[in-house]
């Protein structure tokens, strides 16, 4: 077992042979949008990104579902699967079945396999002083899904966070390859902070970045001033306060911008300082964000320091 539990990685990785790993993952929620295609789009984006976080392809999934077949119409489980077949096949990953559970509300997501090489796999744990932090994708999903439940959100920001949720981060994945990058991680429920805190701890290291270096989706900032924001985000937030040094300029909203539990988000990457020109420049020929916005220090074991 090359990454366990003990880990705190969001993949299994186990060594078939001295070339051959296999990696090993499983994600699946309640929607997040209204439409069943939509819904099942963003779920298996979701749970490709933990492998694509590891520069790992992934090849095979299977689906994993629950829904409430007595309360809702069987055509919405089969736009739901719809979605989600066509977001895999846009991946070149093969779904070869599945299991499906009466539940009281519907669930959908993957359980997924992928083969590297054991030295293409990318851990979280191998982050360095001096390494550049990259994010792939901006803040704010979560503060934007609430408003959508809430029905406080236009279609047109609607859409905008369903491009970026259904954006596969595969493009990320190739770059990291084709450059070599020292750590990475997917932004996902425990946040921008979260995520990173959990990178640091396993690195040994801590981390300084900027607030105005991070790409936020501009309704996100209206939503949060209302004080849309989900339950998830406001428990990072409360657990993340003993670990982060927040420079007092910065409002608790922005504060909770950094927090906000993400579906489907971006992927942080740790890169050393003469390799993000290559890495930026390797996102920015597939249309992927590149933002840089801070870097890996050797303070105190997961320590966040926060800028203006």
């Amino acid at each position: 077992m090359l990454i366990g539990v003990k880990d705190a990685d969001d993949v299994g990785v186990y060594l078939l042979d001295e070339q051959t790993a296999i990696a090993f993952t499983t994600d699946f929620f309640t929607p997040v949008v209204d439409d069943p295609y939509a819904f099942g789009q963003i779920a298996v984006a979701n749970a490709l990104s933990d492998l694509y976080a590891k520069g790992v392809e992934p090849h095979i999934a299977l689906n994993l579902v629950g829904f409430p077949a007595k309360k809702l119409p069987l055509r919405l489980l089969s736009e739901i699967l719809r979605g989600g077949a066509d977001k895999a096949h846009e991946a070149g990953v093969v779904i070869l079945g599945g299991h499906t559970v009466d539940d009281l509300e519907p669930k959908y997501g993957l359980a997924v396999l992928g083969v590297a090489r054991p030295e293409q796999i990318i851990p979280n744990s191998s982050a360095r002083p001096g390494d550049r932090l990259v994010l792939t994708k901006p803040l704010g999903l979560g503060i934007i899904t609430t408003g959508i439940k809430l029905e406080r959100v236009s279609p047109e920001v609607e859409a905008e966070a369903v491009r970026v949720m259904t954006t596969l981060n595969r493009a990320a994945a190739h770059a990291m390859r084709r450059v070599g990058v020292h750590a990475a991680t997917d932004v996902t429920g425990y946040g921008l902070l979260g995520h990173l805190r959990t990178m640091l701890l396993a690195s040994g290291v801590s981390a300084t970045i900027r607030l105005s270096h991070i790409p936020v989706l501009t309704a996100a900032w209206e939503l949060v001033a209302e004080r849309i924001v989900p339950g998830g985000t406001l428990a990072n937030h409360a657990y993340l306060a003993p670990f982060v040094d927040w420079d007092s300029s910065l409002s608790e909203e922005a504060q909770l911008v950094l927090c906000d539990a993400q579906t489907s988000g971006g992927i942080l990457i740790a890169v050393p300082p003469e390799k993000v020109g290559a890495l930026c420049a390797a996102l920015d020929e597939s249309h992927t964000l590149a933002a840089v916005i801070g870097e890996i220090t050797a303070e105190a074991a997961g320590r966040i320091r926060v800028l203006p």
